[in-house]
């Protein structure tokens, strides 16, 4: 019948899948979309304020439990649990504590700007983790960490949403590097050094043409060092992104604490000396700063 649709059980109008997370459109019209969206376990996400104050978004938990921190606080949510979003000032972080799947309806068109790039991105992510074995998960920790610093920095909204979204898609430019070399136990060759180094900027080339470009100098940046020694331009102090030289940290926190081919990995208490001891040669002071004092309050150090 004209004006009247039934969908059944696993039906939807197109889907964005990437890992063991999906968004599905179930419906749309008059600007309005209705979607469903799976979140892995231990996934950071994320409730943006709107360019348009007059959006609303409604969000209804089907299954599973997450935590949201809101002023401070951190609040459990499960299932038929629901929030709404309006006129929102600044991000609203939550972590899935278990594998979650919620109804969300937005007033503003959403789905085509996650259709059109994300899905792409983040298969070549899972394929570069596919070929590097000892990477797996980190392009997630990296993020959890880069976020963690930048609300501890208060980052506008734009800086926030633009470095995590960075942080997941920052070694997409392994794609191109061979898997003998990513997981090669022993000490690379100057050849292969140089082939490492093109990722960052063969990551931002990727970026470039998609919806979200303007992170690509970011992705690109990640590996430089405050001093100039980094690549691939070796840029130096404030040529360097911010939001660059937060991944950077989390980046080389995750590196050292985290099992590789050619060594085992160190503590957290080691990794953070590491990171002290090159503080102002090629890390931000105020960087290190910040991340020290989230890992001394969760009790990591």
């Amino acid at each position: 019948m004209d004006g009247f649709r039934i969908g059944r059980k696993g039906s939807f109008l197109e889907e964005v899948h990437f890992d063991k997370n999906e968004i599905k459109l179930l419906s749309r019209g008059d600007g309005v979309e209705v979607l469903l969206q799976t979140i892995e376990k231990d996934r950071l996400f994320f409730v943006y304020p709107s360019d348009n104050a007059n959006v609303m978004e409604f969000f209804y938990i089907l299954s599973g439990q997450l935590v949201c921190e809101l002023d401070d606080q951190k609040i459990e949510l499960g299932p038929h649990d629901y929030y709404t979003a309006k006129g929102l000032k600044n991000p609203i972080h939550f972590t899935a504590l278990t594998d979650i799947t919620y109804l969300w309806v937005t007033t503003e068109q959403t789905f085509v700007h996650l259709s059109k790039d994300i899905s792409k991105l983040m298969s070549m992510v899972k394929e570069v983790e596919k070929k590097d074995r000892y990477t797996y998960m980190h392009s997630d920790r990296v993020a959890e960490y880069a976020v963690k610093i930048a609300k501890k920095l208060k980052l506008n909204t734009e800086q926030l949403e633009n470095l995590s979204i960075a942080s997941i898609l920052h070694d997409i430019g392994k794609i191109h590097i061979p898997e003998e070399i990513l997981n090669k136990p022993g000490k690379l060759t100057g050849e292969e050094f140089e082939m490492i180094k093109k990722h960052p900027a063969d990551g931002a080339e990727m970026i470039k043409e998609t919806y979200y470009g303007e992170i690509a100098p970011i992705i690109e940046q990640h590996h430089e060092r405050l001093n100039g020694s980094g690549y691939p331009r070796g840029l130096k102090e404030d040529e360097i992104l911010l939001e660059a030289r937060i991944i950077a940290v989390s980046d080389t926190f995750d590196a050292m604490t985290e099992d590789r081919a050619y060594r085992k990995a160190f503590g957290a208490q080691v990794a953070m000396d590491e990171l002290r001891r090159l503080t102002g040669s090629h890390y931000d002071k105020v960087v290190v700063d910040a991340f020290e004092n989230i890992l001394r309050e969760e009790g990591r150090i």
